[in-house]
């Protein structure tokens, strides 16, 4: 038994900050028929009091952001248009961000800096995983080369993984700023369930990180393993 726990135990510690970030923010994404507004229409209300005129939230497939070049804030659709705790508070710690750009805040620009500056190496790092290192060979004929090209995939994918962990304070912040607005809106009693969902959404990006730092793991363990077969050849 206590071998079945150890084994486990990594694969908890890989999945269980994902589960919660999404368990937390299914539980209190429910429609409450009284609640005066969607999360949308809070959040047009909020930019308004904040004098923030030029940034608009749109419905999106994907995972909720704000794009601060486009000045657009993205929410799922199953969230914008919804009377939910979920919806107001992923909506309004959005606006956290957007507020953050008003203001210029560091780390924000700093990790708007990282992402624009390492998107091509993510592309390359991805097209690079998909050719596979054992095709990289066949066509250089070089050990070295695929090497490089090895090291090239790690460095280019980990990129990603580093941004959102050296960046984590900008979704705390985001979060923190989110409830002190939303304290002008909702009642005292619904606070501790908007504190959750915007817990959750300041670890959604973590959440993501460790999943792919475990992903780089394998990929790593799986070029050394190939490298090792090429060099024997």
């Amino acid at each position: 038994m206590l071998k079945l726990f150890f084994y486990i135990l990594p694969f908890l510690v890989l999945f269980l900050p994902s589960l919660w970030v999404n368990y937390v923010l299914k539980k209190f994404n429910v429609t409450f028929p009284d609640m005066p507004f969607t999360g949308k229409e809070l959040g047009t209300k909020v930019l308004e009091d904040q004098n923030i005129s030029n940034v608009s939230i749109n419905s999106i497939k994907t995972l909720d952001h704000y794009n601060p070049k486009e000045k657009k804030i993205h929410i799922s659709e199953d969230k914008i248009d919804n009377k939910s705790i979920t919806s107001i508070s992923v909506v309004t710690h959005e606006i956290g961000h957007a507020i953050q750009d008003k203001e210029d805040y560091k780390p924000l620009k700093l990790r708007q800096s990282l992402i624009e500056k390492t998107f091509i190496l993510q592309k390359i790092g991805s097209f690079l995983l998909i050719i596979g290192l054992p095709s990289i060979f066949a066509f250089t004929k070089s050990p070295f080369i695929t090497l490089l090209a090895g090291i090239l995939i790690m460095g280019c994918l980990s990129t990603n993984v580093l941004i959102h962990l050296v960046t984590l304070p900008v979704e705390f912040d985001a979060s923190k700023r989110a409830l002190n607005i939303l304290k002008k809106y909702v009642p005292n009693k619904n606070l501790k369930q908007c504190r959750s969902v915007l817990r959750a959404a300041a670890l959604t990006y973590f959440a993501q990180s460790i999943v792919s730092i475990f992903r780089l793991k394998i990929i790593l363990l799986s070029f050394i393993n190939i490298f090792k077969s090429l060099i024997r050849r």
